[in-house]
């Protein structure tokens, strides 16, 4: 049973359909090892035992029956704290929202437990979600799997933390600037963005409500393949027969490359010496319209999110953790015009990035120009906090402010991962192109 803490969401789904897992035995192992595992309160919010054990016991019962919902039909997950949990505290990090319990389900978590997954609770995460860092001294900072003095990456921390640990079998977070694939790439663990507006963020307390994404967190492709399904109610693309031959890729050079520091600049070209191995073509890009897009994240993603929780926040901002708090404060500073003349800006960069990017199957980057930076370093230092949260998110805001769906893969080296950036809704075949450089990169 010890086995079941590491293994794929997928595998454990194939164990329950051939009679080899018993649901309700797999989800007590999750709970009894959450309960014992040290690090619990830094990485869950808190547990749903009750909802667990009632998920599990329908599923035990689907499964004798021969009516299981689908592969992951009785696999155990958890939940970044901004899904709203029908009865359960959705608190998204932060002491404004403290004892806020909704009185339904996200309509993610609805169609998740629609086809059989088994919520095991709410994760711990960057406050209201504005971190790439994933240091809360507020709620819980999580630690990260290969240094326990680092922090574990943001916003979706604990959700990671959860997978990486062996206390879920995978997780679901958001993404609005790096959100998923940041965590993931820290804790060595597959990451997708998904494309905005692709699925709900209906029940999902927001950040910037033009950049949410929900996505999953795994330990394997085909998991997030599949957890994409169930977040959607739909069927999960088909990955059989993916390969490398003949695909082509762009080696983002602009922006992506910029202080990029010892480690992850060995870990990814030692992945791209692979994926050429793999029948890859690999060209270098450029895309000079990208530093421009860069240059106005300030504007978009403050603006939005002050617009959105002024008045909770200047209500009660001694609650805050300052750092968090003077993020959301910096978007005072943008007037209307300000913002609209960003937003313009933003779709003639996203023109010229789709006219640079044509003639690809997908665009690569290293998921973070940096590891893990150190927890008490950052908790006494505002500078290193300022530049090291800054260059968590840099590479992966690429996606965002791109509007594309985007995959990050663990490389092998520790806290290493390796993105690729698709077209604005194209998934399934990014999923595809990942299941087969996620072989030749293992």
């Amino acid at each position: 049973m010890q086995d079941w803490l590491s293994m794929t969401a997928c595998d454990l789904g194939r164990g329950i359909g051939m009679g080899q897992i018993d649901p309700v035995e797999l989800t007590e192992t999750f709970l009894t090892a959450i309960a014992a595992h040290p690090h619990r309160d830094r990485i869950y919010a808190r547990v749903t035992e009750a909802r667990a054990r009632a998920e599990a016991e329908a599923a035990q019962e689907r499964a004798k029956l021969g009516l299981r919902r689908s592969l992951l039909d009785g696999v155990p997950i958890s939940w970044k704290d901004l899904f709203d949990t029908a009865g359960t505290a959705t608190e998204a990090g932060t002491a404004l929202l403290k004892d806020r319990v909704p009185k339904t389900d996200a309509i993610v978590l609805r169609h998740a437990s629609a086809m059989g997954a088994v919520c095991l609770g709410k994760t711990h995460m960057s406050e209201l979600a504005f971190s790439g860092l994933g240091l809360n001294p507020i709620t819980g900072t999580p630690p990260c799997i290969d240094d326990e003095d680092a922090v574990p990456g943001g916003s979706s921390s604990g959700a990671a933390a959860s997978v990486a640990w062996g206390l879920a079998a995978c997780a679901i977070g958001s993404d609005t600037g790096g959100s998923v694939r940041i965590p993931s790439a820290w804790n060595n663990l597959v990451g997708l963005k998904t494309t905005a507006g692709r699925v709900s963020l209906e029940g999902t307390v927001p950040l910037c409500l033009r950049f949410d994404t929900v996505g999953p967190l795994a330990r394997s492709v085909e998991d997030a393949t599949h957890m994409l399904a169930m977040l959607e109610g739909g069927t999960p693309a088909d990955l059989r027969g993916a390969n490398l031959k003949g695909r082509r890729f762009a080696d983002l050079q602009t922006v992506a490359k910029d202080d990029l520091r010892a480690e992850p600049r060995v870990a990814y070209e030692d992945a791209l010496d692979r994926l050429r191995e793999a029948g890859a073509d690999i060209l270098p890009l450029e895309v000079p319209e990208l530093a421009d897009a860069m240059g106005l994240s300030g504007v978009l993603y403050t603006t939005e999110a002050y617009g959105l929780w002024r008045d909770v926040i200047e209500a009660n901002p001694d609650v805050m953790y300052p750092e968090i708090l003077e993020r959301f404060r910096a978007g005072r500073n943008a007037s209307g015009p300000d913002y609209v003349a960003a937003w313009s800006r933003l779709k003639a960069c996203r023109g010229a990035w789709d006219v640079a990017t044509a003639g690809f199957d997908a665009v690569l980057a290293p998921t973070a120009p940096i590891l893990p930076p150190n927890l008490e370093r950052l908790m006494s230092d505002h500078d290193y906090y300022v530049t090291e949260n800054l260059l968590a998110l840099r590479n992966t805001r690429i996606g965002n402010l791109m509007g594309l769906a985007a995959l990050t893969l663990p490389t092998g080296k520790p806290g290493c991962g390796l993105m690729m950036m698709g077209y604005p809704g194209s998934e399934e075949a990014l999923l595809r192109l990942g299941s087969a450089a996620e072989a030749a990169l293992a």
